[in-house]
């Protein structure tokens, strides 16, 4: 992060310097209390179910000497340089707006139902073959997620890569206020928060506000399809720019090949241009998504040559189809979250690596409101569509996949409401050879599960 001084703080936040001096520094950012320390501006936020500043006296005890606070009468003496706002959350937004005002990069967004992390990461392989790049950390990808990125750039930083998630409507779009991007990636627009936001149209929607603040200047880049991610859908007042397998996109994804836990492979031609990449990440899937980081960095001047070098580094944020080995038994580790997609592509990557038998251990997938015991149907009806050879549903909805399953032929399926239970009788259900997909919403802690098998 840039040194500010206070006073910048206070131009950024929009508060007031009601104690200490104007000209004190900060070069670092933190709302977690046991994080303060000497150099961090500390921010009071209050949520829901805590007030942070009722730590104020353990921030300043710990060598902290600056913080932003909403509330002065919870101020302790102690406090050196406090700035007074009415609102710290929309304070650090608007810090954030203000600060990447500060620097000279370019700013790249990435958003979707599915596949954002991901993306994320391979852009950020891509861009950093030539330029300095950050990105978000782990999944800092909210309303304070993102500002906290954005605070953590360098003053050098040359290109940031900002995963932006949401739930409801509206979040992108004050994510996209607070970071005016250059470019934008939607990777697709599948079912993940239906229940918040009532149908596909509406997350189609909510995904489309990452343009709100598109000029002429700008450009979007997504994942072609027929029913939303097409050109006549996502057209605006913008640049577009398509990755897709149907021949008729920008960047045209062809000859995929499939090797497992080792990765894959596709060629993409761009304006009669083809290059062949090889990605050590598992997964059809990621060729789209890979296609997108290649098309946001030539967009920043970046040849297919240097985004094949990024790629072919390219490692995964943890949880996302991590593949880990030990006593004669593969674990697929995808138990960030889940998706009825995310779903289909984790079995697919499944089915696609060796072993002796293939093993699915699959949870609830939440926020799906009334399409969830359908979905969940859907997914079962696909394990055994590829053949899974042990279905292992997971959860209340989960009864539904190992129902669909069972319907569509599949004999070897067990249900556990409670996982608990499953880890109970583990050791007896699991054996050597076995390659085993651990998958769930983020809610269902499916990595206690990895965590069992592997001891």
């Amino acid at each position: 992060m840039k040194r500010l001084t206070m006073k910048q703080i206070e131009e950024g936040t929009g508060g007031r310097l009601i104690r200490g001096d104007a000209a004190a520094e900060v070069w670092g950012i933190c709302t977690d209390s046991r994080e303060a320390e000497a150099g961090a501006l500390f921010f009071a936020l209050k949520g829901e179910n805590h007030d942070a500043h009722d730590y104020l006296p353990q921030v300043f005890a710990s060598g902290c000497s600056c913080a932003v606070i909403s509330n002065e009468a919870l101020c302790p003496r102690q406090a050196e340089n406090v700035i007074l706002t009415e609102d710290t959350t929309k304070a650090l937004q608007r810090l954030a707006a203000w600060y990447l005002g500060q620097l000279d990069l370019k700013k790249i967004a990435v958003t979707g139902s599915t596949g954002k992390t991901s993306t994320r990461d391979l852009t950020w392989y891509v861009c950093c073959e030539k330029y300095k790049t950050q990105k978000n950390k782990g999944n800092l990808n909210n309303h304070l997620g993102v500002p906290l990125t954005i605070l953590s750039f360098d003053e050098d930083t040359e290109v940031g890569v900002l995963e932006m998630g949401m739930d409801k409507p509206g979040e992108i779009d004050l994510l996209a206020r607070v970071a005016k991007p250059d470019i934008g990636i939607i990777t697709n627009i599948g079912l993940a928060h239906i229940e918040n936001l009532g149908s596909q149209e509406g997350i189609f929607q909510a995904k489309m506000e990452l343009t709100n603040y598109f000029d002429e200047n700008n450009l979007l880049i997504a994942a072609r399809d027929e029913e939303f991610l097409n050109e006549e859908r996502i057209q605006g007042p913008y640049r577009l720019v398509t990755a897709g397998t149907d021949g008729q996109s920008d960047y045209i994804i062809s000859a995929i090949d499939d090797f497992s836990a080792e990765g894959i492979e596709f060629t993409l031609e761009h304006q009669g241009a083809a290059r062949r990449f090889h990605l050590p990440v598992p997964g059809r899937h990621n060729a789209f998504n890979a296609a997108l980081a290649v098309a946001a960095g030539m967009e920043l001047g970046i040849t297919m040559e240097e985004a094949a070098r990024g790629l072919a580094k390219a490692k995964l944020t943890d949880k996302r189809l991590t593949v880990r080995g030990k006593n004669g038994i593969k674990v697929i580790d995808d138990t960030y979250n889940a998706s009825p997609d995310s779903m289909r592509g984790a079995i697919d990557v499944l089915m696609k690596t060796r072993g002796l038998r293939g093993v699915a251990i699959l949870g609830d997938m939440f926020e799906l409101g009334k399409t969830s015991s359908q979905q969940h149907s859907i997914v079962g009806r696909y394990a055994a569509e590829k053949k899974v050879q042990l279905l292992i549903a997971i959860g209340s909805d989960a009864r539904y996949m190992a129902q669909g399953a069972k319907e569509a032929g599949l004999e070897n399926v067990l249900y556990f409401p409670e996982k608990e239970e499953f880890l109970k009788k583990m050791d007896s259900i699991l054996e050597k050879g076995d390659v085993i997909l651990v998958k769930g919403s983020r809610g269902m802690e499916m990595e206690q599960i990895v965590k069992k098998i592997m001891e």
